[in-house]
């Protein structure tokens, strides 16, 4: 009988533990961030839930004119095709065809026109978002969706390891100026390298987007939503001061009054830093994975894998992590656990 009582403990780990390494295959967070990502999962076997009603302070928010803001019962319905409301550079810099996937360096990068290319996106995002005090990784590719019609990304490259913030660099431009890795708006395309791409997107604070909803002093206002429903805004409270990133918790979420929620709500920051902390490293409500775009490959030969085989970044896991987690999934759900 003891050892009956004692499997959902057990299970519960065994859940934990495969999310996470499913997570870590699927590059959703870096090397240095899994060991916190699996603590905090692994401590949650019932999770706390707090939820919140957004739809109104989304109401207030200044979306972009090309795009379609709709509303359901309990969804904001999101629609763009990708082309940010903002002006970008003619050229970026960007991995060369063949790069090996990785760090993004002068060395391994070429001069291109702006590769961006239009999108289809249509997201229902919940309006009623929930709380909860496991977190799920934000894995490469779209997050999120920001008031300019372009969406948000984590802070890393393809690797999962290099922070596009930290890691930026110029190139000299045909045209006399200069081709940047990442752009005066901290956004950049994915290269269509064979496999896609073309999708703009941002890895820290969007500033020619902030300054479209914010005075030069005052509090920031709602510049996007996260997939998980709760709100993103710029690096300052309601009160006009700048929220050091320190003040965040590992998600980048506070919970403070905004000025579309003077009562306060869960939201996520984006504090204008250049390490990992410039962008969501991860959900802290629940989260519909089907939203979620993943990023196409930023390196490789023409039609699909990475020199060196496997999966292009930021897709799917190994066979074998994708195995264990619909294991622990089966067991879970044996045992009226969650993932």
């Amino acid at each position: 009988m003891k050892s009956l009582l004692a499997l959902p403990v057990r299970v519960g780990a065994l859940c934990a533990v495969s999310a996470a390494a499913a997570l870590a295959a699927c590059g959703g967070v870096a090397a240095s961030d899994m060991t916190a990502t699996t603590a905090s999962t692994t401590s949650a076997t019932t999770a706390s839930t707090t939820s919140s009603s957004t739809k109104a302070g989304l109401k207030k928010t200044k979306w972009g004119k090309n795009m379609a803001v709709s509303y359901g019962t309990s969804t904001i319905r999101l629609r763009s095709n990708g082309i940010p409301n903002h002006s970008r550079p003619e050229y970026y810099a960007v991995p060369k065809q063949g790069a090996e996937l990785g760090a993004i360096t002068p060395a391994n990068s070429e001069v291109a026109a702006d590769p961006i290319s239009a999108q289809s996106y249509d997201y229902k995002i919940t309006t009623n978002p929930k709380k909860i005090s496991k977190t799920t990784a934000a894995p490469l590719g779209s997050i999120g969706m920001m008031i300019s019609g372009a969406v948000l990304f984590n802070p890393y490259e393809a690797d999962s390891t290099t922070v596009a913030q930290a890691s930026n660099f110029s190139l000299p431009a045909p045209d006399g100026s200069v081709a940047s890795f990442i752009d005066t708006c901290n956004g950049h395309s994915t290269p269509a390298m064979g496999n896609g791409g073309g999708q703009y997107h941002y890895h820290a604070l969007p500033i020619c987007v902030s300054k479209k909803v914010d005075a030069s002093t005052g509090p920031s206002h709602i510049i996007g939503v996260a997939f998980d429903g709760f709100p993103i805004y710029g690096k300052r409270d309601i009160k006009g001061k700048v929220i050091p990133a320190s003040k965040l918790d590992k998600c980048n979420g506070i919970t403070s009054a905004t000025p579309e929620f003077p009562n306060g709500i869960y939201h996520y920051v984006l504090p204008g830093t250049s390490n990992a902390t410039s962008s969501i490293r991860c959900f802290h409500g629940k989260v519909d994975s089907s939203l979620i775009t993943q990023m196409p490959n930023m390196g490789g030969p023409p039609g699909g894998g990475p020199p060196g085989g496997g999966p292009p970044g930021g897709g799917p896991p190994p066979a074998t992590a994708r195995t264990s987690s619909v294991a622990a999934r089966l067991l879970c759900d044996l045992t009226g656990l969650s993932l």
